[in-house]
């Protein structure tokens, strides 16, 4: 009964508008006051802030959100798009693909899909709105490409996930590689045939020079040598995630010091937007524990794995649905809002049914990348909308045939778990 009425509160206060964190913090206390009294919630308040953030692997967060801060300040990102497409653009379709892979490569050292999408929309959007690509194709594009950051390393999301369930976080960031690279590779198919059935959507671009293309290299190369130090570092084993996001940070700063835009008013700035984002991220975390220790004295998890078991059901079907309750999600709440709410339930019920946390977690950031796109409300796409000034609606109608791209993808996916887990179990 106190889980439910905790449930029941704790979505009261999410549909008043109530702050994820905060409506986990007093949903949470509501139901330690119900179940232990007085005593226990001030025993959880009082410790459960220093056990929640007491984690080493946790500095990994501000060191990439500053890596990332400082990549965005040297101007270096907002020029790669143009790089990729002096090879791309004279494809049908080439400035889109482009897009596709400024987004990955931008993921490379962001791990926020937000700020991928408005970097994309004042770069990409304007070059393929120019060369008279439709407008719905083109943001759909943008749309959808920005989602990428939530799932090559460095990605903030993999590594939350890493922090509430407990699995290895260097074999998480591994494993997002290859279905990262598969994501591209499924947006610039599903351009190629998009243009294929309708070519007035992309006309042929121009083909560029040798020598942009050669100029161009000298664009990527900063992006591939930071991307090659922190990943290549944890995937040796010759650093572990925290030191990789260190020298990472290390190497951005050097790289933006070189560009000659390191002023001491954007070095402020970057540690300034750094220390914030990394306190509302642990401020979540604070709240999080709050409602997880909830729900663990309740016994609700192994109440649910214990029913879920007697239930005789094919652990595939159940993660058929529980596939499909993310995608529901998605529609509703942010990533690590959905994060926050659920892994602390269905961990334990994927772990019982045999599945790998590692694989789980890529597939849980897949869907969400879905239901980032996906109405009401879809935040890249909004993101989007606004930068670009073109109708909401009108970006919606342009990302559908991709979230179908997408579904396909995760299908084949979870149908394959090797795909995920092959690249962490070649790590030394």
């Amino acid at each position: 009964m106190n889980v439910l009425i905790g449930i029941v509160v704790l979505l009261g206060l999410l549909a008043a508008g109530v702050p994820v964190a905060f409506g986990l913090l007093i949903a949470g206390s509501v139901g330690l006051l119900l179940q232990g009294g007085p005593d226990l919630l001030l025993g959880i308040l009082g410790t459960g802030p220093t056990s929640a953030l007491n984690s080493y692997e946790l500095i990994t967060i501000p060191m990439f959100l500053l890596m990332a801060e400082f990549m965005v300040t040297s101007g270096i990102s907002l020029t790669l798009f143009n790089a990729i497409a002096a090879w791309t653009r004279s494809w049908r379709g080439g400035l889109g693909i482009a897009t596709a892979v400024t987004g990955a490569a931008f993921g490379a050292i962001s791990g926020s899909s937000a700020a991928a999408a408005a970097t994309l929309s004042t770069s990409s959007v304007p070059a393929m709105l120019q060369n008279g690509y439709e407008r719905k194709f083109a943001t759909g594009i943008v749309s959808i490409s920005g989602t990428l950051a939530m799932l090559i390393p460095p990605s903030i999301a993999i590594i939350f996930y890493g922090l509430l369930s407990g699995a290895n976080i260097g074999q998480l960031l591994i494993a997002g590689i290859v279905p990262g690279i598969l994501v591209t590779l499924t947006i610039a198919l599903t351009i190629r045939i998009m243009i294929w059935l309708n070519p007035s959507l992309a006309p042929v671009g121009s083909k560029a020079p040798w020598a942009e293309k050669l100029a161009s290299l000298k664009v990527a190369g900063p992006f591939m040598l930071l991307f090659g130090l922190v990943t290549g570092l944890i995937y040796t084993g010759i650093a572990t995630p925290v030191e990789a996001s260190a020298l990472g940070a290390l190497g951005a700063f050097l790289l933006t010091l070189k560009s000659g835009k390191l002023t001491r008013a954007n070095f402020r700035l970057a540690l300034i937007k750094t220390c914030v984002t990394s306190a509302m991220i642990g401020l979540i975390i604070v709240c999080a524990n709050v409602f997880g220790t909830f729900l663990t004295i309740t016994g609700a998890t192994q109440d649910l794995v214990a029913q879920v078991a007697a239930s005789g059901w094919s652990p595939w079907v159940i993660l058929v649905f529980i596939a499909v309750l993310y995608l529901i999600l998605g529609c509703f709440l942010d990533q690590i809002s959905i994060l926050i709410l659920t892994i602390p339930i269905m961990l334990p019920l994927i772990t019982s049914l045999g599945f790998d946390p590692v694989w789980f977690g890529v597939v849980v950031i897949l869907l969400a990348e879905v239901g980032i796109v996906t109405p009401p409300v879809g935040l890249n796409v909004f993101v989007v909308s606004k930068v670009t000034r073109i109708p909401v609606e009108e970006v919606f109608r342009g990302i559908w045939p991709h979230v179908l791209a997408h579904v396909i993808l995760i299908a084949f996916i979870m149908a394959f778990p090797s795909v995920v887990l092959w690249l962490p179990s070649k790590m030394s």
